[in-house]
């Protein structure tokens, strides 16, 4: 009996001792399991919202181009007979005239064929900008070649590309449009929609265009380049 029980009591102490080396091992494994797994949860979850960030990045540029090409379609609708004509062109929502329909070269003086022209954009434009509270920029633009010698009536491109938009400007407000819901801005040489090169190039740079934009709420209105200013008499 006393060898069974000393034998009873080795086997104990054997099992004693495998618990007791054994139980450190599975707490460390459940820790690193739970470790694992947390940092799994927190990957996934990462990874979800970069999902959701980036579906919610495409549905706003899908509104956008939605939105540009509602507008657009709306441009094109409102300006179907000039555009028709070929007098002016739409490029991204910018209304273009050609320098030579609006007037002379080194000149400011509206020429009669584009005093007509703007006089047929008014009612279409107001009806526009009205229907969306947005306004029109009005900007000048010319070649790259100096003012002629001895024109001393302006100073340089800039100049004249300002005088031209103004007097744009102020002829649109001559045939209804609202002194509100437009505004000039002059570019002189700068953004050019062709070589300098040659003159037909040079010819297409000398321009006028007109630009419908959000009207800001808070401030007035200013263009984010070149030089600008509302219309004045």
């Amino acid at each position: 009996m006393a060898g069974d029980w000393n034998a009873s009591a080795e086997w104990d102490d054997h099992d004693s001792t495998q618990d007791s080396g054994h139980a450190p091992v599975w707490a460390v494994f459940g820790d690193l399991m739970s470790g694992v797994v947390g940092a799994f949860v927190l990957i996934l979850i990462s990874v979800l919202a970069m999902q959701m960030d980036l579906v919610t990045s495409l549905q706003a540029e899908v509104a956008k181009r939605h939105e540009e090409e509602s507008r657009r379609m709306a441009l094109e609708k409102a300006l179907a007979v000039p555009l028709q004509s070929g007098r002016v062109t739409l490029n991204d929502g910018r209304i273009g005239i050609s320098g030579s329909v609006l007037f002379d070269l080194n000149s400011d003086t509206l020429r009669d064929e584009g005093q007509a022209l703007l006089k047929s954009l008014v009612p279409p434009l107001k009806v526009y900008l009205a229907e969306r509270d947005e306004l029109l920029m009005v900007s000048g633009f010319t070649d790259d070649r100096p003012i002629q010698k001895g024109n001393l009536q302006f100073a340089d491109n800039l100049e004249l590309s300002a005088q031209r938009a103004l007097r744009v400007t102020r002829a649109l407000i001559a045939e209804g449009m609202p002194r509100s819901q437009v505004f000039s801005a002059a570019f002189g040489a700068e953004q050019p929609v062709a070589s300098n090169a040659e003159e037909a190039g040079r010819a297409l740079n000398r321009r006028v265009e007109m630009a419908p934009v959000p009207r800001n709420k808070t401030t007035s209105p200013s263009p984010p380049q070149g030089g600008a200013s509302p219309a004045h008499d």
